[in-house]
Formats: structure tokens, sequence, C-alpha cells
């Protein structure tokens, strides 16, 4: 039984659509995708992040930005990583418009924003660590950063960050097992009204 790590293409957005919204629910009924694209229905919110995948904009959803682990030919889990200098907010909305949301998209994002770091360019983020329900402990995520870590090195990077949501132990558990420490915490009224969680911690890595 070994693990694939791949490039993911664009041929990938469903697996993709389905992993980055579940990794931004977190355990929640709800998380930002839902809030972005005003609905509940799993299928619209999954149809919208196939899209926003694909874009011409450079956003940190796209496709580009991800590795994919394959099990005995099966696709089992994702890893996104990006630059922020070239995918950050203003791209996120830009991406956003692209595929055709419309309106105030800037205040559906307030309450996410609201918890914002002071993120440094010359910093890699890592997000939407997932893998399927079933393949937890066979060292899916351990690979995928390995071979994550291997690019970003190649990159120039030496430092890694990722945003947490305070309260999500698991997922803070999981990539303090991989190496990361915490830096900041930051509680936030609006994230909290939202999302149901106090905000969101902000880990590192060195490598």
């Amino acid at each position: 039984m070994s693990i694939n790590i791949r490039k993911a293409k664009v041929e990938d957005k469903t697996f993709l659509a389905k992993m980055i919204l579940q990794s931004s629910r977190a355990g929640k009924k709800f998380g930002l995708f839902d809030v972005i694209f005003e609905t509940k229905d799993d299928d619209e919110i999954l149809l919208e992040l196939e899209k926003l995948v694909n874009t011409s904009v450079k956003n940190h959803c796209h496709f580009s930005n991800f590795l994919i682990a394959e099990l005995d030919g099966k696709d089992v889990g994702t890893l996104c990583s990006y630059e922020p200098r070239i995918s950050n907010k203003e791209t996120f909305i830009e991406a956003l418009q692209e595929i055709g949301q419309s309106g105030d998209i800037s205040k559906r994002l307030e309450a996410f924003y609201s918890c914002d770091f002071d993120i440094n360019n010359r910093v890699l983020m890592f997000d939407f660590m997932e893998e399927l329900e079933g393949f937890i402990d066979v060292g899916v995520l351990k690979v995928l950063m390995q071979k994550s870590i291997l690019t970003a090195r190649l990159k120039g990077y030496r430092i890694g960050q990722t945003l947490v949501e305070i309260g999500s132990l698991e997922a803070i558990l999981l990539y303090k097992k991989l190496g990361f420490v915490e830096v900041e915490s930051k509680e936030c009224e609006l994230y909290q009204e939202q999302f149901g969680r106090k905000g969101m911690v902000l880990l590192e890595l060195e490598f």
C-alpha cells in the first residue's frame, strides 16, 4: 500500500471542491463558502467551488496550488500551498467576481477577514490539508506535507504557516505532530458571531 503524490490538474476539480468544502467547515455545520455563496445546498456550493479552482486569477483555491495523494489509484487527500504575495484577499475577490459572484463580496468576507493576521510575503501558506474518511492514520497527510516542503525549499522558502480555527483541536494537533508551533492567536467577535469559533490560530514551521 503505497501513497503517490502528484500535482493537481484541472480535471481534479470535483475532488478538490469536495476537499475545500470539507476543510472550510472544519467539523461545523457551515463555513466560509456557505457564507460566500449564500446557500445551504452542498451541490450548488460544490459547483461554484469547481469554477473557483479554475479561474484565470490565481486565487489561493486555484488547482495549481494543490497536491493530491493517491492510494491504490484512489484520490484520498489534498494539500494546498500558496504564495501570499500572489494569492491574497484581492485575488480571491477577483476570482469570485470572475465566476459570477456579485453584490458586496467584501461584506460577506468581513467576518472571515476580521480575524486576519499580518502575513509576511516571504512565507509559504498551507491550507486545505484534508483526507477522506477511512484513510486517517495511514500517513497520507504526512507524505503530502513532506512533498510540499521539498517543493517549497526548491522555490527558496524556509518558513511555512497555516491558519486554523481556535477550537479545531484535531487540526491543531495534527499540524503540531507535523512540526508546526503556535506563534499567535487572535479572538474576533465578528468571527465568533458568524462561525461559532472564537477566532484563529497562526501556526508556523521552519524547514
